[in-house]
């Protein structure tokens, strides 16, 4: 596969269709996610917790593009707060968020992840924050 190729996976295939069993097919083992997960299975840690928060979350990729080994994604979701978010309790209230995310592909897999999405709006839409 594509780097692109691989991103696209790991969002639809995975993320998307709660495949995280999947994981290995698209990360490297010793990948390193945007806040410092290592492997598949803290890759997994962190989605589990967005899931937990936000059952019915679904990302749409609105762009992606790639160079050599990178890939630029730009994605959003939009997503009902059903369990707790950073201590927060459930609200129920719907939420909506952009990220973009770079990732590095070697050894036909992704090995690197960054990240930016805006987490204080977030916490302003489910009320933990004030604008």
């Amino acid at each position: 596969m594509t780097p692109a190729e691989l991103v696209e996976g790991l969002y639809e295939d995975c993320l998307n269709k709660r495949r995280l069993d999947r994981l290995g097919d698209y990360l490297t083992p010793d990948f390193i996610g945007a806040n410092g997960e290592s492997g598949p299975e803290g890759f997994r840690r962190t989605i589990e917790r967005m899931i937990t928060a936000f059952p019915d979350l679904r990302f749409e990729i609105e762009d992606l593009f790639a160079a050599d080994n990178k890939v630029c994604l730009r994605w959003r979701f939009r997503a009902a707060q059903l369990g707790p978010l950073a201590g927060v309790a459930p609200t129920g209230k719907m939420v909506v968020q952009e990220g973009i995310a770079i990732y590095h592909a070697g050894d036909g897999k992704l090995a690197r992840a960054w990240l930016q999405v805006d987490r204080l709006g977030v916490l302003q839409q489910i009320g933990a924050a004030t604008p």
